[in-house]
């Protein structure tokens, strides 16, 4: 007795209505395969979702959970009411806005020009050299980055001939997003530009052979053919990133933080951790982590909205 099967528009069956089990049995290897990165999604991502509460909780570790007074809004109006909160918010605020306007673009940039190479040995060095930065620490970029920017013997300070009265440059407020961006740009443009390549490289070739055909030059084959490919990649990358503005990068700005750039570099993250790991306050990091994701939450579900309306693409 043949199985009945649901058809897809291409033509080909799809999982049969009955005999479920078959077919997962005849791809078990594919399923195993999903069983680790479903695990780590539900231990490291659902499971802690169970102790958001504490928020509402005057929490304290040796009550738990259930012995741990109720508070209500407290935490909140306390976050919003902290005299530097405006602060956290704009640095906050700036420094992912100068991260999405110049550090996105720039892989993106990284992968068309690597893309035109031709020299397959040459673009493998190029794409090794880029992609190691990646996997240093923000721990060695930092010390990196002091030896340049030193105001004693410092490569940047000798290359603008202030050897003798250097110029403190991680000590200066004015410059400390412009060292992050640029920082963060170095470490991780390589990196970020492997699904651009990707994604160039699943564009058919016959279209490329076809506009020179038409007589297109390079730019109008990046305009009509790279340009289109790359978008439904691009798109699903920023609203990513929108959703996480409030998460400007805590590792990498905790490193290059000290008390004379708390005025434009001290954000949310950082305050979370000198309020939450090191004084025990557990319940308003809490808070502050559920406003983030509220936050984030309803910007990402504005720009899906903006995207599916103006380009098609969108995440969901």
């Amino acid at each position: 007795m043949s199985i009945s099967t649901v058809a897809k528009p291409g033509g080909q069956a799809d999982v049969p209505k009955r005999g479920i089990w078959r077919y997962v049995k005849r791809h078990r290897a594919f399923y195993l395969m999903l069983i680790p990165g479903i695990l780590y999604f539900l231990v490291f991502k659902y499971l802690p979702l169970a102790g958001s509460f504490i928020a509402f909780q005057d929490f304290n570790i040796f009550k738990g959970f259930s012995g741990s007074d109720w508070v209500g809004f407290k935490w909140f109006q306390q976050l919003f009411e902290y005299p530097n909160f405006g602060r956290l918010m704009r640095n906050t605020l700036v420094i992912s806005l100068y991260q999405v306007v110049f550090a996105f673009p720039l892989p993106i940039l990284l992968a068309l020009m690597l893309n035109e190479v031709r020299k397959m040995a040459y673009k493998r060095i190029v794409q090794t050299v880029l992609y190691l930065p990646h996997f240093l620490s923000w721990t060695i970029v930092f010390g990196l980055s002091y030896m340049l920017l030193s105001p004693t013997n410092g490569f940047v300070n000798q290359l603008i001939g202030r050897a003798e009265d250097g110029i403190a440059f991680l000590q200066v407020p004015d410059y400390f997003r412009t060292i992050i961006i640029t920082s963060g740009i170095w470490k991780e443009m390589g990196w970020n530009a492997i699904i651009f390549i990707a994604a160039l490289a699943g564009i058919s070739p016959s279209l490329y052979e076809a506009a020179k055909i038409d007589g297109a030059n390079r730019f109008k084959q990046f305009l009509h053919i790279s340009l289109p490919g790359l978008l439904p990649a691009i798109m699903i990358l920023l609203l990513l990133k929108i959703g996480h503005i409030l998460d400007s990068g805590f590792e990498q700005i905790y490193q290059f933080l000290n008390p004379a750039v708390f005025e434009t570099g001290d954000v949310l993250d950082t305050y979370t951790y000198r309020v939450g790991i090191l004084q025990g306050q557990y319940s308003i990091t809490t808070a502050i982590g559920l406003f983030k994701s509220l936050i984030g939450f309803v910007l990402l579900v504005v720009a899906n909205r903006i995207s599916k309306w103006t380009t098609g693409e969108g995440i969901y």
